[in-house]
């Protein structure tokens, strides 16, 4: 399984606020459901919960100390379980969120998209992890602006080490 992060920060990291997202950009939500249609995608129980829905084609796997989920997500205990279940399966997951799951996959992820919010909010509770530039390429996928806010998607590659 090959792991890429996915997720929208702003200028200091912040990812969320009371388990929701900070802005509302459309055409945001419209790339990250672009990008994951069809995938599997990680998360943790809180992202879980503050999804509207079941994400239509998209196979839902929660790291959950909790069973109480529908039918059709698959949990997992812990990273080594999930890790050793899916490690020889070839195709990308995307990891979703939230704070603690990323932290926990940038070790593992071989690429990151980003989105890149020229905002700042200083109330946000959740915040993406730190993590050092120069270990990764960065392509520019487009610039946008929505509800006079400015980002852009970024990937980032993990560079090779040698």
């Amino acid at each position: 399984m090959s792991y890429s992060i996915i997720a929208a920060i702003g200028k200091n990291n912040e990812l969320g606020r009371d388990n929701k997202l900070i802005w509302h950009l459309p055409n945001d939500l419209k790339f990250f459901k672009e990008m994951t249609m069809g995938k599997t995608i990680i998360m943790g129980r809180k992202t879980f919960e503050s999804l509207p829905h079941m994400l239509p084609n998209r196979n839902h796997i929660v790291l959950s100390s909790s069973n109480e989920f529908p039918s059709e997500v698959t949990v997992y205990k812990s990273i080594d379980e999930l890790k050793r279940a899916l490690d020889n399966i070839n195709e990308e997951a995307f990891i979703i969120g939230g704070a603690s799951v990323y932290k926990t996959f940038i070790d593992y992820s071989d690429k990151m998209y980003l989105t890149l919010i020229d905002e700042e909010c200083l109330d946000a509770d959740a915040y993406f992890p730190e993590f050092n530039e120069s270990d990764w390429d960065q392509e520019l996928i487009d610039s946008n602006e929505e509800n006079n806010i400015k980002y852009k998607h970024i990937l980032f590659k993990k560079k090779n080490r040698e």
